[in-house]
């Protein structure tokens, strides 16, 4: 069978020379629903960046984020004064964040005669109660021993000063008594003779805090001894001296209390506005008699005015309490809450701390 598809096609026209021209070719089959394919141009890499030769100065030279009318001079005070704030605000830092060190003046335990071992030692050593409480306020305590420069053991250059210089605070504990011979006095009897070798190391303690302009907080005999380190005296004893008085010290030890009252004026009387008489512990036999130089009284014993506060006017802080505060929160709710006391003495310590 012969193939006579293109019978009814019209016939093909001859060129003008008799030729025939080449057959159109086939057009393009049209393919159904099939989508348009169209190719997208291969992307082309950013141009790389470059610098330009020289920055964008201004007329005179001087960059172009500078103000229009900055000099040598602006420009060095601005530097001067960051430098100035930064270094300000580290030392704030430091000031403020540093954990304070507070030294304890240490008891001394003199050896017995004919004991042995521990006993024929010299001990000194610091009551857990009054530490615990300084620490309640996450502060560093060291206990601050006694020094020899001219021991036969272990002679060393460290003096008390240095103590003074490097620690924040000291706190006088309680403990013997005041020797009388401290005060220019003798004992009247054989028992209340005191420590006078402690009461040597903590008066030059003492007075090496007062001196680098430290706070100073004594406690129990720390309150008399900073009375007699100002020039003034203590009654031996308070039953023999002052017959009249209220008892002050018991067989109880620090279940003994008794309460107290702030004179007008006194910096006490406003710590504690809401206290009219508040109770405190009773330790001791011996007390402030006549007082010592620049010293004010902060509180009283309720019915017989024994001293049981002092505080130094001329100095930032330095007080004396003749109760034991250590002992205040284990002994009950109604005790005096002591703590408003030892945080200004921290704040001293803490703005006093160069």
């Amino acid at each position: 069978m012969s193939d006579q598809s293109d019978i009814n096609l019209p016939p093909v026209p001859k060129a003008a020379d008799g030729s025939t021209p080449p057959a159109d070719p086939l057009p393009p089959q049209a393919v159904p629903d099939s989508p348009e394919i169209t190719e997208k141009p291969a992307a082309v890499p950013p141009a790389p960046y470059v610098p330009p030769a020289h920055a964008d100065f201004t007329k005179r030279g001087a960059p172009a984020y500078l103000m229009p009318d900055d000099s040598a001079w602006k420009q060095t005070w601005r530097i001067l004064s960051a430098r100035i704030r930064s270094l300000s605000e580290q030392a704030g830092r430091r000031l403020t964040q540093r954990t304070l060190k507070i030294g304890v003046s240490a008891r001394i335990f003199h050896p017995e005669s004919g004991a042995k071992g521990l006993q024929a030692k010299t001990l000194q050593y610091l009551e857990e109660s009054i530490a615990q409480w300084v620490m309640s306020r996450d502060v560093l305590v060291l206990m601050i021993p006694t020094v020899n420069t001219n021991g036969m053991l272990h002679p060393s250059k460290i003096r008390l000063r240095d103590y003074a210089k490097h620690l924040d605070g000291l706190v006088l504990q309680g403990g013997a008594d005041v020797a009388p011979q401290t005060y220019s006095q003798t004992a009247t009897r054989p028992e209340w003779i005191g420590d006078s070798a402690r009461d040597m190391y903590e008066l030059e303690l003492l007075h090496e805090f007062i001196e680098a302009g430290k706070p100073v907080l004594g406690i129990c005999r720390g309150c008399q001894l900073i009375n007699v380190a100002f020039g003034g005296t203590l009654y031996q004893d308070i039953a023999t001296d002052v017959p009249e008085a209220n008892p002050h010290v018991h067989e109880t030890y620090d279940s003994h209390r008794h309460r107290i009252q702030f004179p007008v004026g006194s910096s006490l009387g406003a710590l504690f506005s809401t206290q009219k008489a508040p109770l405190v512990n009773s330790i001791h036999h011996q007390a402030v008699r006549d007082l010592g130089r620049d010293l004010i009284i902060e509180a009283v014993s309720e019915g017989d005015n024994i001293v049981e506060a002092v505080r130094h006017t001329k100095s930032r802080f330095v007080m004396g309490l003749q109760w034991h505060p250590e002992f205040h929160r284990a002994g009950g709710a109604e005790l005096l809450d002591c703590t408003p006391i030892l945080d200004h003495f921290l704040r001293a310590a803490r703005e006093t701390r160069f």
